[in-house]
């Protein structure tokens, strides 16, 4: 029997900002990025002290990472002084986040100058602010208890998008640069409330008819990227309106979609309660072939401002930076989210019906494909979530990696197709959606945690089950094969066919940060990015047993110089036959010869609709509320 905490009330979470900031002083954090081209950003920080030893840290956990990523070694150049005198500190011994210093007496504030180093999410032309690049506050406090006020000084003629409120009349529409000074929060609330900003900005407003107020911010490196297609707007308006429908709640004052769109600046999806961090290649919503593989990226991050951010597992929710941040629900945070982001793009008009199913099938067969579920359970790469982030991808179907995001995708259709099939399609999980999203109603940015009991409870108010069950069987237990239940119930039942879909062709074609490469997996069992290096290897697959491994480079294959489409034709044209396919191949400085023993040609993943079985996949992805429609735009070439 697995002991679990209770369920912390509602209240005990709930802390007014404005009722914080009336007990003690802010403290004055400057943010000034007027060096980011140079991948610098300053601050100056005066925080409200007493005579005597203080502790002061930057955070090491970050909300939203599952892992501690502060970047405590890119700050540098840290000077405390007081009364306009150098103060001496010291970093601590165990805990390196933390700095050691003595103030003087008479002593009421103490001011320190820090720098970050910024290698990542930064260009020529835009930057993004994560705010543990440059907070500095008292340790061993409960950070929702910190005022701060925060400002943030940028290149003359950048605009500026986040979620603060700025206090000095700052016009998104006529970007100037400098310096914005935004309204008190807390240290919990600004390490939640990101900043981008670029020369080539634009603000866009969102179905301006739905309360709270919703935008898009976008940057970019170059000018025209920076406005977005009139087809993205209205899918953007349709969204806001369908999470309405679906949460039955809202829990921000202001929401913004932060947008970045650069290839130099790298990607992102980070979620907060007020706004998402969303980074994707220039080209990412340049046209519908390229949005295609981002097509989900911004109803996930906004669902989660209810999934993740509103409601967070217990053992998620940590009052200080400081603490670790316990996995084992990330299945529900990360895995629903991933579900009904997917969903909600499908509603929207992100993408198709058509590309929907393509893609989940492509997810549902990686997962059934995946060996490492013969020894490692769902809940287990959930509890792992800090050090399986960032992993190597050499063998990383017999490790695993993140796969509570698609698992909990499969665990939450099966839910939904369930309840769907017990109550003749009367109700969903959209009911269950308005019991555990909206408890509390519309609220401004709180946390309210809830733990595994809280989940079974709210699904049983929506039909009875034995839902503690269907939890263990799919989560806790060893499963050799991926949860297709919800697949099948929804009328539809993944095959392996002799051609891709058409919506992985399209993500192939335009060799994003989700395409590129040669993905023969479900056949011979490799994945090869673009110069012919092997990423990974299928643990037990024909490749496996010819002893291929990742790091090898294809050389040849079957006597021919490698190419992506040399090894498609070599694996074509071995169906049927006994001759073994021939690789040569370079691993480290030798070159080594290989024989895979494969000949049922080529195998990729697809949904096909099974007939005389209710239609509830197609059900599930209608839009819930009256979509506007977008204008014809040209289809991609893809055949």
């Amino acid at each position: 029997m697995i002991l679990r905490k209770t369920l912390l009330p509602i209240a005990f979470l709930l802390t007014a900002p404005a009722l914080l900031q009336a007990q003690k002083a802010p403290i004055q954090i400057a943010a000034d990025l007027t060096d980011a081209p140079r991948k610098l950003y300053h601050a100056e920080v005066d925080i409200p002290v007493t005579p005597g030893p203080v502790t002061l840290t930057t955070p090491k956990w970050i909300p939203g990472n599952h892992r501690p990523t502060g970047p405590v070694d890119d700050i540098t150049g840290v000077v405390f002084t007081a009364n306009g005198k150098v103060l001496p500190w010291r970093r601590d011994d165990e805990d390196l986040y933390q700095f050691h210093v003595t103030v003087p007496a008479g002593v009421t504030t103490l001011h320190a100058h820090l720098d970050c180093i910024v290698t990542a999410r930064i260009s020529q032309k835009l930057a993004v602010l994560e705010w543990e690049k440059l907070l500095l506050y008292p340790a061993n406090t409960p950070v929702k208890e910190i005022p701060v006020q925060p400002s943030v000084k940028v290149p003359e003629g950048w605009g500026i998008g986040t979620a603060l409120t700025p206090t000095d009349g700052y016009d998104p529409q006529h970007p100037k640069g400098g310096t914005t000074h935004y309204a008190a929060t807390t240290v919990e609330q600004l390490e939640d409330s990101p900043v981008i900003t670029g020369e080539y900005f634009h603000e866009f407003p969102l179905a301006p008819e739905v309360t709270p107020k919703h935008f898009i911010d976008v940057v970019a490196d170059s000018p025209e990227d920076s406005q977005l297609r009139p087809a993205v707007l209205i899918a953007l308006n349709n969204l806001v309106r369908e999470t309405g429908a679906a949460y039955n709640s809202r829990h921000y004052n202001v929401y913004h979609f932060l947008l970045t769109l650069s290839d130099v600046a790298g990607g992102e999806g980070l979620e907060h309660g007020q706004s998402s961090d969303n980074g994707v290649g220039e080209k990412g919503f340049s046209d519908p072939a390229h949005q295609l593989a981002e097509s989900d990226l911004l109803s996930h991050e906004f669902t989660h401002s209810w999934n993740g951010k509103y409601r967070r597992p217990y053992n998620l929710y940590q009052d200080t930076f400081a603490k670790m941040q316990e996995g084992s629900l990330l299945w529900v945070y990360e895995g629903m989210t991933q579900y009904l982001g997917n969903v909600l793009a499908a509603r929207s008009g992100l993408k198709s019906q058509d590309q929907y199913r393509d893609m989940l099938a492509m997810s549902a067969a990686n997962l059934d494909y995946k060996p490492g579920r013969d020894w490692r359970s769902t809940e287990d790469t959930a509890i792992a979530a800090s050090i399986l982030r960032g992993g190597n991808p050499a063998w990383a179907n017999w490790k695993r990696g993140q796969d509570y995001y698609q698992e909990g995708e499969l665990f939450w259709l099966d839910a939904d197709t369930t309840i769907r099939k017990l109550t003749d399609n009367k109700k969903s999980l959209t009911d269950f959606l308005h019991i555990f999203l909206a408890k509390g109603g519309n609220t401004g940015p709180l946390i309210v945690t809830y733990n595994r009991d809280e989940l079974t409870a709210d699904l049983n108010q929506v039909v009875k089950y034995d839902w503690a069950t269907f939890m263990h069987d799919r989560v806790d237990a060893i499963n050799p094969h991926a949860d297709l239940a919800g697949i099948e119930q929804g009328g539809y039942k993944l095959v392996l066919t002799d051609k891709p879909t058409k919506s992985e062709r399209t993500i192939a074609s335009t060799g994003g940060r989700r395409g590129g490469g040669t993905d023969v997996w479900y056949s011979i069992g490799i994945r090869v990015n673009g110069e012919g290096n092997i990423t990974d290897v299928r643990w037990n697959g024909p490749a496996d047993k010819a002893k291929l491994f990742p790091g090898q480079k294809i050389i040849a294959v079957n006597g021919n110089i490698y190419s992506g489409d040399a090894l498609k034709s070599a694996i074509k044209d071995a169906k049927g036959k006994t001759e073994p396919i021939h690789f040569i191949l370079q691993g480290d400085t030798f070159v080594t010869n290989a024989d895979i023993d494969y000949h049922d040609g080529e195998r990729y993943p697809s949904l096909v609709r099974v007939d005389g079985t209710p239609d509830y996949l197609d059900d599930i992805t209608k839009p819930l509320t009256t979509p506007e429609k977008a204008p014809e735009e040209k289809k991609d070439a893809t055949n």
